[in-house]
């Protein structure tokens, strides 16, 4: 046998750890907002307004000098002691340094030790196949025991290699304790050699013509998705699996309306959220993640028409059946999860 007894998978993989969640929490999780848990002012800014950001990212990884990792560590462990993160508020993430490198140990024991139950989830980069995940799941169990965790940390897997997305579909099934993944547009267009220094969102040499045109008129150009092919592979990997999927960095910071439309892009694709790198993309991410109440409207229609999710019925022209019945049902209870979040949306909503 190759791979581990379906019995066994739901075992603590260290005497004393936490038991592997069956179901995983449902979160709202629309924005993850990275931070630089080492510089004081950014860090202060965030935990001010932490209550309306569903995750608070502490950056140990990428952007962070040498020099400084230690001080991010210390930064992301202070964190954790605030009361915005308590169970049920906001969630408290960390962006550990990879395996790979020298800091990568300490990262894990200081915030396993440090931390205590506000840490919810580690975000692992360049993820590239499931001895990765099965790695980080035995180390944490040993950790979760030795400090007396009562819940399993949870991972989330950064597809940012073309080996990592080779392996996405085994990845994705290599752990319980693997949450969701994220789209790492800027090391994974290294990887392929793709010939760009942008970090996600579109590239204007990527495009498409038209066919001549016989009377000789200019050809019609339109500008393509060149992220389209992986993250609709990543969403699918995450779906089968119930897991999440999320959009990660849009690096033009200035170009808010480029953001929205990528954000937009993935949220219709199926992503549950996208990273925010600068406060302005914070209310982006939350407001395109959140689905349109004219939509969810419609979508209760739907339900209402169709209580049991059988049958057909006609909606202002439009036949609706146990298909469009599942599609409205994602629509609604997207809404009840953002609701609960965020009680004064109700009215939007109709709830």
């Amino acid at each position: 046998m190759t791979v581990k007894s379906p019995r066994a998978a739901f075992s603590p993989l260290a005497a004393g750890a936490p038991a592997p969640l069956r179901d995983l929490p449902q979160r709202l999780e629309r924005v993850i907002h990275f931070i630089p848990p080492h510089l004081e002012r950014p860090r202060d800014k965030t935990l001010a307004a932490a209550a309306g950001i569903d995750v608070v990212c502490a950056n140990l990884e990428d952007a962070i000098p040498a020099e400084a990792k230690t001080a991010a560590r210390e930064g992301a462990i202070l964190m954790a002691g605030q009361d915005v993160f308590a169970p049920g508020r906001s969630q408290l993430w960390a962006r550990i340094n990879g395996p790979a490198t020298p800091w990568h140990l300490d990262d894990i024991m200081g915030l396993m030790a440090g931390c205590g139950e506000a840490l919810t989830t580690l975000m692992i980069p360049k993820v590239e196949g499931p001895w990765d995940i099965h790695y980080m799941d035995q180390l944490l169990a040993v950790l979760e025991a030795r400090h007396g965790r009562r819940t399993p940390v949870l991972l989330h897997a950064i597809l940012e290699t073309a080996q990592g997305v080779a392996n996405v579909e085994a990845i994705a099934t290599a752990s319980p304790r693997l949450a969701g993944m994220s789209l790492g547009p800027a090391d994974l267009a290294a990887s392929r050699a793709m010939k760009t220094t942008r970090v996600g969102g579109g590239h204007p040499a990527y495009r498409v013509l038209s066919d001549v045109q016989a009377n000789g008129a200019a050809r019609d150009s339109v500008q393509q998705d060149i992220w389209h092919y992986t993250l609709a592979r990543m969403v699918d990997a995450c779906a089968a699996v119930g897991i999440k999927p999320f959009y990660g960095p849009f690096g033009d910071i200035a170009d808010t309306e480029a953001c929205e439309q990528q954000f937009r892009n993935a949220f219709l694709l199926g992503c549950a959220g996208a990273w925010s790198l600068h406060p302005d993309q914070i209310a982006i991410a939350k407001r395109v993640f959140s689905p349109d109440p004219a939509e969810v409207a419609f979508a209760r229609r739907i339900l209402e028409a169709m209580p049991d999710g059988a049958g057909v019925a006609m909606i202002d022209g439009r036949m609706q059946d146990d298909a469009t019945w599942k599609q409205a049902k994602v629509l609604v209870d997207l809404a009840r999860t953002v609701v609960a979040r965020e009680p004064e949306r109700a009215a939007e909503y109709g709830f």
